[in-house]
């Protein structure tokens, strides 16, 4: 089955965060990671995949211009394989990297309603990390969010619509497009 067209779907969509505004808000969130951090640690930065990978990259690179080492793993879990709409949690890759005493930060491209980055965090402190962080580009403006997860550093507010671009896909297309886009309703 193929799914919708993006070229469609751009049609029927506004951007609600250009890539000017999203690189800003990067800037923005790596000077307060920066400061969480002493220079003496090297926290284990976590990309949650595929969605978190664009934000990661150039949060990694703002990081480092800030002279915070990082080491790097990933991890892939989701709920929506390909969907608009989530299901029950799928983990395809686990982080290879001991976590046990170790300062966590997961970045992520989204915040929704939570329940994959609740999970997400709750794995990584059974797995011992001494503290889980989370860094997402864009949470979403509802109050669906489920108890016991929210993000330490947010880029942007995104609303209460379907959004793609800059890694968020829209039927596994459009994660590379340099923006943020909402459907229109």
């Amino acid at each position: 089955m193929t799914g919708p067209q993006l070229k469609d779907a751009l049609a029927k969509s506004d951007v609600v965060h250009d890539r000017d505004a999203l690189a800003m808000a990067i800037e923005q969130m790596a000077d307060a990671i920066r400061a969480d951090f002493s220079d003496d640690e090297v926290p284990l930065f976590v990309t949650v995949m595929h969605g978190g990978l664009p934000f990661a990259a150039q949060l990694a690179f703002a990081l480092g211009e800030r002279g915070l080492d990082l080491e790097f793993d990933y991890l892939h879990a989701t709920r929506y394989r390909g969907q608009t709409s989530g299901s029950g949690l799928a983990w395809l890759h686990r982080p290879a990297t001991p976590m046990r005493d170790r300062r966590v930060l997961l970045a992520d491209d989204i915040l929704d309603e939570g329940h994959t980055l609740l999970a997400v965090k709750r794995w990584c402190e059974d797995q011992g990390a001494r503290e889980v962080r989370v860094a997402v580009l864009a949470v979403k403006v509802h109050d669906r969010c489920v108890e016991g997860i929210e993000a330490d550093y947010v880029g942007v507010e995104v609303p209460d619509a379907y959004v793609f671009g800059y890694g968020m896909d829209y039927y596994e297309q459009g994660r590379n497009l340099p923006a943020i886009y909402a459907l229109r309703e």
